[in-house]
């Protein structure tokens, strides 16, 4: 886009004086180059600027009665419609402390009377001038603002699009329905929210941080994809040997989002709180989970929060293997993790929000179809999977 100078149409240019024959004089000078508006007092002067379309510029006179220019200078700079339209002050007073106090209130220029025709065009222009320039870069201001605005909301939703594909690869593969998800991706917001305040997490949990964790909170068993079916979907308790191959998942899991992290070419990718989640959420608070047995606060904290939306979530849910708990039950048993299985101060969050986190199971609850559904599925892709 290029500046454009030549004033293809017409400026708008508001003469205010409460002289007749001044009025005649200024429209004469300048209406061959410009659109010429007349105000002969303050009022109409203020209902003039603040019509449309605005004037590019007013010249205004001081010495006026009722309403002096001065105040007409005030109160076009108090109005948010009027505030940015430039003015000249066009007057017969001429002292120095009358121009100083006419560019305090604002006036981009001072003329004194009688005017020189020559000057007065001279000033006219360069001010019309600036104010296109003015114009411009704040109609290119607000373009660049509008654009980086929706090329962000196109990176969220790229994200958001992308998480979501790869949860749902994993989820065509899992013995979970897809509600699980749902369900375990809120829980993590509600208890962040909660932690928000906490001393040991309240740097970390940002509200941009929480909203990452609730878009990354799907992938936590990505891995699974790599899991064999003959494990991954048999109904009954695996062997040690079994065990440790579903283990793997977290590991695949990993090196999954570490793989898609390296294709975009930054450390700092939307993915990283996924690839803590999906390598760390089967770590425990006392070191005895895996894959690596880390304890304590070597666990992050997005794998922390994970741990304790996906425990609760196996918990109350219906498997092939077992039937749901009921809420309070889960509630208990995570409790009795406290210091355990879990962060005590992530469990002392959950049961402040239990009640929330059993709002989120029951508005994202699976129905009877849709268990019997995936029990279906289990059953069909197990036997093909068997040898």
């Amino acid at each position: 886009m290029s500046l454009n100078l030549d004033f293809t149409t017409r400026p708008v240019i508001l003469v205010v004086d409460d002289t007749p024959d001044n009025l005649t004089l200024m429209a004469e000078l300048l209406q061959d180059r410009y659109a010429i508006k007349v105000a002969n007092n303050g009022e109409r002067a203020l209902r003039v600027a603040a019509g449309t379309p605005p004037p590019d510029l007013i010249l205004l006179d001081i010495m006026m009665p009722d309403m002096d220019g001065l105040e007409v200078a005030r109160r076009l700079r108090a109005d948010p419609a009027t505030r940015d339209i430039p003015f000249i002050f066009l007057t017969a007073r001429s002292q120095i402390e009358d121009e100083r106090q006419g560019f305090e209130l604002g006036a981009v220029d001072y003329i004194t009377k009688p005017v020189s025709p020559p000057i007065l065009l001279a000033r006219v222009h360069t001010h019309l001038t600036l104010k296109a320039a003015k114009d411009f870069l704040k109609d290119q201001n607000a373009y660049l603002e509008s654009e980086v605005q929706r090329r962000t909301q196109e990176v969220s939703m790229i994200q958001d699009v992308t998480i979501m594909a790869m949860a749902s690869l994993a989820e065509t593969r899992d013995n979970e329905t897809g509600n699980h998800i749902r369900r375990t991706q809120n829980y993590v917001r509600i208890l962040a929210r909660q932690l928000q305040g906490h001393p040991r997490f309240a740097a970390f949990l940002s509200d941009a941080n929480i909203e990452l964790l609730y878009k990354s909170a799907p992938l936590h068993d990505i891995g699974k994809v790599g899991i064999p079916d003959r494990i991954l979907l048999k109904p009954g308790k695996l062997t040690p040997e079994e065990f440790e191959i579903m283990k793997t998942h977290t590991t695949l899991g990993r090196d999954a989002i570490l793989h898609a992290e390296v294709r975009l070419n930054s450390p700092k990718t939307f993915l990283r709180f996924a690839r803590d989640i999906a390598y760390a959420h089967q770590e425990k608070w006392d070191g005895s989970g895996y894959p690596l047995g880390l304890r304590g606060d070597e666990i992050p904290v997005a794998a922390r929060l994970m741990a304790v939306a996906d425990v609760y979530d196996a918990l109350i849910s219906r498997r092939v293997y077992k039937p749901p708990f009921p809420h309070e039950q889960a509630v208990q048993i995570i409790s009795e993790g406290r210091g355990k299985h879990f962060d005590p101060d992530m469990v002392d969050a959950f049961l402040q929000v239990a009640e929330d986190f059993r709002s989120i199971a029951d508005t994202f609850a699976d129905t009877e179809g849709d268990a019997q559904l995936e029990a279906e599925r289990v059953r069909l892709q197990f036997t093909e999977a068997a040898p």
